[in-house]
């Protein structure tokens, strides 16, 4: 159970952010003991890869922070983070961490079922964002972008950490980003709803 938990963090942390959670397994598997990732998914520890990520993460950030340029971001991001979620599932929940000895002992067969699962997770976490980010930059023209941005990073970095070092606790960030989405279909259906009636108020004004 604990390998699907960490999987599920560090696919949830790829849909806020596609970089970090390979970037911290990636970091950890090279420059600790913290985790062993699994034969196939070893080159994520790799110099290279890690310093690629790194220049990726590098534009991501600025990119999802400047309003109009987070939503095309967005949009190119509806690939890239639900196949890192992927990718970060596949390796996390076949990694042998400080919680998780035997990994091998979940994942049994059907290897690409951790994958699929992943860019679900991602592809569902990338929707909600990608749907909240419209709503903050209009409610604070603009200047909430860079602000939920940074937190969404913080929070991508925390998940990712959690989902190797404390997986338990990944269930308290999935239950915040169950009321985060609850929050934006509610925000976005008052907005529908404002919008209708003002246009229903301005027909009036025209014909009345």
């Amino acid at each position: 159970m604990l390998e699907a938990l960490t999987g599920t963090g560090l696919a949830a942390s790829a849909g806020l952010n596609a970089y970090i959670p390979l970037l911290v397994m990636g970091l950890l598997g090279r420059f600790t003991d913290t985790i062993q990732l699994p034969n196939g998914w070893a080159w994520l520890s790799n110099g290279w890869v890690l310093l690629i990520l790194a220049v990726l993460l590098s534009i991501e950030m600025v990119a999802d922070k400047v309003p109009v340029v987070d939503h095309v971001n967005d949009l190119v991001q509806t690939v890239v983070r639900p196949t890192a979620g992927g990718l970060a599932f596949g390796a996390g929940s076949g990694a042998k961490t400080v919680t998780v000895s035997d990994p091998g002992s979940f994942f049994t067969s059907h290897q690409w079922v951790p994958v699929v699962a992943g860019v679900l997770i991602a592809f569902c976490v990338h929707g909600v964002k990608a749907a909240a980010r419209p709503v903050v930059n209009v409610s604070t023209a603009g200047f909430g972008a860079p602000i939920v941005s940074t937190l969404e990073d913080f929070g991508s970095v925390a998940m990712s950490l959690l989902a190797v070092l404390l997986p338990v606790l990944v269930l308290v960030g999935l239950l915040l980003m169950v009321w985060f989405a609850v929050w934006v279909v509610r925000r976005r259906r008052r907005k529908r709803a404002g919008k209708q009636q003002l246009s229903t108020v301005d027909t009036h004004q025209i014909f009345g």
